[in-house]
C-alpha cells in the first residue's frame, strides 16, 4: 500500500508540473463563412429531429413496459391482448393510409373552421410590414357572418417598421376594427424555464414583448362584460407570428415557432388563465389566383408552385429599387437577374467553377423577405373606405364590449416603447392589397400527381397531423410528444364558452 501511495504522489506531482489545460471551446461557424444562416438552420433542425426521435422512443418504451406489467399481473389475457393489438394495428394502418391520400390543405381548412367555431373572440394577426396583404376577406366574412363573435386585429412585428408608418396604419385600421400594436418576444425559453430580464436596453434589442398588457386588458375587459369564460382564437396567414403571440402571453415556449412557414398544422388549446383560453391555429390557405408576390409572401407551398427566381423577382418588382440597393449594398441594377448576380457575389454564393449562384441568391432573398429581421414597410391607402364584406352595423357590433379608450392609451405606450428603424433605413414596398384565401375544403384544387408522388418520396406524411395539446396540459420541463388528436382539443374548450351561447340584446 505504501508503494501505491508513493506512485499516486508522483502522478500528482507530475500533473502539477504539466499544469491544467483548459478545454478549447468550439468557436462555431465564423461570420465570413458562406451559407452560415443555412448551416445554423440545418443544425437546429437536426437537433430538433433528434430530440423528437428520442422522445418518441422513450414513449414507445414506456408503452411496452406498461403492456408487460399488465400481462404479468393477469397472464390469462395474453391471447386476447395479442388479438386486440393486431386489430388496433390494422385499424391504425388503414386510417393512416386513408388520411395520407388526403390533401393536407383540406385538413388545415378543417382545423381553421374548428378554431373559428370554438372562439368567442378572434385575433387576426397581421404583419405590420404589410397589414393589408395579411388580411383575408373570406375568413373575416366567415367570422362576422353571425355577428356572435368579435374580430380584433393585432399588428405584430411592429419593431420592423418606422414609427410614423406604424401610427398611420393604426389610425387606418382602427376605423374598422379594434387594433392592438404588438411585438412578440422571440427570446423565450422552453416550458418551465423562466427568462432573465435584461435591464438598460431597448425592447427590440432585448427581444422582450411589447403590447402584452394592452392585449391582456382588452380581453379581460371583454370577458367581464361577457359574463363567462371566453375562448380566443389566434388566426392569420403563415409566418405572421400567431404562435409567438401565444408564447409571449404565456411567457414560455409552448407553441412551436421557427423561420419556416406553416409549423402549426392543427389547433392547439392553451389556457391563459381561469377565464381566458387561447387557441392556436394553422395558417390560412392562400388562393392560387392571387398575384405571384402575394403567393410568395403568404403561402408556404408557393416555392413548390412558383420557381424561386419567379417568386423572388415578383417580390423585388414591388420594392423600391434605390432602397434595395442601399439595404443590400449592391450596385444599381436594371433587372432582377442583374440584382441576383450582384447579390450572390456579395453574399459569397457561387456554383462550381466560381460562377454566381443566381438561384441560391433568389432563395436567400425570399427567405429574408419572409423572415422576421428585414425591415420594410407599405403605405396605407390614401383614403379610407369600408371593406366590401363589412357594413356600418357590423363595425359597431365588432367594437362592442371593448374599452377602446384604454386600448388607445396602451397602443400609444407600446409605440413609444418600440424603437423602430429609421425611414431611410427601411425599404418601401408596394402591397398587393387583400390576399384571397380558401376556407372551404371543396375549393382547394387537387395537387398534380407528380408533385404528390415527389412529396411522398421525400417522406412527407400528411396523415400524421397531431396536436401539441398534451404538452400544454402536462407540467414540467420535459417536452411532450404530439399524440393528442385535434378532436380532443375541442373538448379542452371550457364549457359555457361556445360562441352560440351569447347573452345580452346587443347581438
Amino acid at each position: 500500500s505504501g508503494r501505491v501511495r508513493e506512485h499516486h504522489r508522483k502522478l500528482r506531482k507530475e500533473a502539477k508540473k504539466r499544469g491544467r489545460k483548459k478545454p478549447r471551446k468550439d468557436p462555431g461557424i465564423p461570420n465570413s463563412a458562406p451559407f452560415k444562416e443555412a448551416l445554423l438552420r440545418e443544425a437546429e433542425l437536426r437537433k430538433q429531429r433528434l430530440e423528437e426521435l428520442k422522445q418518441q422512443q422513450k414513449l414507445e418504451r414506456q408503452k411496452e413496459q406498461d403492456k408487460k406489467r399488465k400481462l404479468e399481473t393477469n397472464p390469462g389475457v395474453e391471447l386476447s391482448h395479442k388479438v386486440l393489438v393486431k386489430e388496433e394495428f390494422g385499424r391504425s394502418k388503414a386510417k393512416k393510409a386513408k388520411s395520407s391520400k388526403q390533401n393536407p390543405k383540406k385538413l388545415y381548412c378543417q382545423e381553421l373552421k374548428k378554431v373559428i367555431e370554438a372562439s368567442d373572440v378572434v385575433l387576426e394577426v397581421l404583419d405590420a410590414r404589410d397589414p393589408l396583404g395579411c388580411r383575408c376577406p373570406q375568413v373575416e366574412e366567415a367570422i362576422v357572418k353571425g355577428r356572435q363573435k368579435r374580430l380584433v386585429l393585432v399588428l405584430n412585428k411592429s419593431d420592423l417598421v418606422p414609427t410614423e408608418n406604424l401610427e398611420n396604419w393604426l389610425n387606418y385600421l382602427k376605423k374598422e376594427l379594434p387594433t392592438v400594436v404588438f411585438k412578440a418576444s422571440t427570446d423565450l425559453k422552453d416550458k418551465g424555464k423562466r427568462i432573465k430580464e435584461r435591464k438598460k436596453a431597448a425592447p427590440f434589442k432585448t427581444e422582450v414583448c411589447v403590447g402584452k398588457e394592452g392585449l391582456w386588458k382588452l380581453l379581460g375587459g371583454f370577458q367581464e362584460i361577457y359574463g363567462k369564460a371566453i375562448c380566443v382564437g389566434v388566426i392569420g396567414f403563415p409566418n405572421v407570428g400567431k404562435s409567438s403571440i401565444i408564447n409571449s402571453l404565456k411567457q414560455e415556449r409552448i407553441c412551436n415557432v421557427g423561420v419556416s412557414m406553416g409549423l402549426t398544422r392543427c389547433m392547439q388549446v392553451v389556457p391563459l388563465d381561469k377565464q381566458i383560453t387561447l387557441i392556436d391555429s394553422p395558417g390560412f390557405i392562400a388562393s392560387p389566383l392571387n398575384s405571384a408576390s402575394a403567393l410568395a409572401l403568404r403561402s408556404p407551398a408557393s416555392i413548390e408552385v412558383i420557381k424561386p427566381m419567379e417568386a423572388a423577382s415578383a417580390i423585388l418588382s414591388h420594392a423600391d429599387a434605390r432602397q434595395v440597393v442601399l439595404k443590400f449594398t449592391v450596385p444599381d441594377f436594371e433587372n432582377s437577374l442583374e440584382f441576383f448576380t450582384s447579390f450572390a457575389q456579395r453574399r459569397g454564393l457561387h456554383q462550381k467553377g466560381g460562377s454566381p449562384n443566381v438561384e441560391g441568391a433568389a432563395k436567400l432573398l425570399w427567405s429574408e423577405w419572409t423572415g422576421a429581421s428585414l425591415g420594410y414597410y407599405c403605405h396605407p391607402p390614401t383614403s379610407w373606405t369600408l371593406s366590401s364584406h363589412f357594413n356600418e352595423s357590423i363595425v359597431t357590433d365588432m367594437k362592442w364590449g371593448f374599452n377602446l379608450e384604454e386600448l388607445e392609451k396602451n397602443n400609444a405606450r407600446s409605440i413609444q416603447a418600440i424603437k423602430g428603424p429609421r425611414l431611410a433605413g427601411s425599404i418601401l414596398f408596394q402591397s398587393s392589397g387583400l390576399t384571397n384565401g380558401i376556407i372551404e375544403e371543396g375549393d382547394i384544387p387537387e395537387e398534380p400527381l407528380k408533385q404528390k408522388e415527389q412529396k411522398q418520396e421525400e417522406g412527407e406524411d400528411y396523415g400524421d397531423v397531431d396536436t401539441d395539446q398534451e404538452s400544454v396540459d402536462k407540467e414540467g420541463d420535459e417536452k411532450s410528444s404530439d399524440t393528442s388528436p385535434a378532436e380532443e382539443a375541442c373538448e379542452a374548450v371550457p364549457k359555457g364558452s361556445q360562441a352560440g351561447e351569447l347573452g345580452g340584446g346587443v347581438f
